[in-house]
């Protein structure tokens, strides 16, 4: 498989990314603050696995023997679940809860404990999505192979017009198919590309089946066999939370890049493209929801997706602060930030451009 690195420019506006990191860099010397979640990030971690393992002990009382308490207590595992991958996870594989390497590691394994691979999330997500955000053939978070079409240049066909009725019901199954196939198929396309060796691909599709197989034991087949309720409606059970995991971790990701006020820039033969890789980040990204703290708490500082992509390695409890000063130095660069009101209205604009992009034929880009 070609893989063409995009190259971006490191002249265009170079001074905005100079001036904007001395800036962020002088916020935390002068407060003399971590750049890591530290300390803050305690609370929200004993919040979030106790989210999630507290209904999972429940399933094994008597609570459970009424089928609409059993599949509430899955329910309430879905928000944990996206809770963790949400605010610890997330912070953890980009090394920016804690200062210790130690305990990212120890906490980047929390995605194998939900069900996908923390190794394959950080190949798509950090080295490909974060250094390629909205570039079709690069960054495979908007690449839905022929089911969904999430860039203006990506082949068109018949069915799309429907996807954004469509689209959101399939969002539901985004986990639930990296636990039983786009882990495997990922790893396998980036050995393809030469981003692992034949010695990394073995080891980790070892410890990706290792995982798989755990998780299996302990979240479907230990609840089968010892809790009150019938195979079928466990099943039921696991689907329902992960449907409502997928679907959260969906919309939160999906209205940060796929937004009527995103672009999607091209390469042009030779992998160049025309803005610096952070004036790229800005203009490819959408912020939603400034004024929400008690939502931005739950969602890991994922409304302020712009400041993510610029300074992934400062843990999200920052986000606020640091929106501040990008917003100043855009302003004063005349670089527009992408800002949506609120959640829902992302939403709506996110299904407005699915609708648009189902109905448009590819736009052809001249190199």
């Amino acid at each position: 498989m070609n893989f063409i690195k995009p190259r971006f420019s490191h002249e265009k506006q170079a001074e905005f990314f100079k001036t904007l990191k001395s800036r962020v860099n002088n916020y935390f010397q002068e407060n003399q603050l971590s750049m890591s979640g530290g300390q803050k990030m305690i609370g929200k971690i004993i919040f979030m696995f106790t989210l999630y393992l507290t209904p999972f002990i429940l399933l094994f009382t008597p609570l459970a023997s009424y089928t609409w308490l059993y599949l509430g207590l899955w329910i309430l595992m879905g928000l944990g679940m996206s809770g963790i991958g949400l605010a610890i996870m997330h912070d953890a594989n980009h090394g920016a809860l804690s200062r210790n390497k130690r305990v990212n590691t120890i906490l980047s394994y929390t995605m194998d404990l939900i069900g996908s691979n923390s190794f394959i999330w950080r190949m798509q997500h950090n080295v490909l999505h974060h250094s390629f955000t909205n570039i079709d053939g690069a960054d495979p978070d908007i690449d839905m192979q022929f089911i969904l079409r999430f860039s203006p240049h990506q082949k068109h066909y018949w069915f799309h017009r429907f996807q954004h009725i469509y689209g959101p019901f399939l969002y539901g199954f985004m986990t639930l198919l990296r636990v039983f196939v786009s882990d495997f198929s990922r790893l396998k396309i980036y050995r393809n590309m030469k981003l692992v060796s034949e010695k990394v691909y073995r080891k980790e599709l070892r410890k990706t089946i290792q995982w798989k197989v755990f998780y299996i034991l302990y979240i479907l087949v230990i609840p089968i066999l010892f809790a009150p309720q019938s195979i079928w409606i466990t099943i039921l059970g696991f689907v329902v939370m992960h449907f409502l995991c997928s679907q959260i971790l969906a919309f939160i990701f999906q209205t940060a890049h796929v937004m009527p006020s995103c672009e999607y820039p091209v390469m042009d033969e030779k992998g160049n493209i025309e803005n610096s890789w952070a004036i790229h980040e800005i203009a490819t990204t959408t912020n939603f929801s400034p004024r929400s703290r008690w939502f931005s708490w739950l969602i890991g500082g994922l409304n302020y997706q712009v400041e993510h992509h610029l300074f992934a390695n400062i843990s999200h409890i920052h986000y606020r602060e640091l929106h501040k000063i990008v917003k100043q130095t855009a302003e004063e660069f005349g670089i527009k930030v992408n800002m949506e009101k609120n959640f829902l209205i992302a939403v709506w604009n996110h299904l407005r451009l699915l609708r648009d992009l189902g109905k448009m034929q590819p736009v052809r880009v001249k190199s």
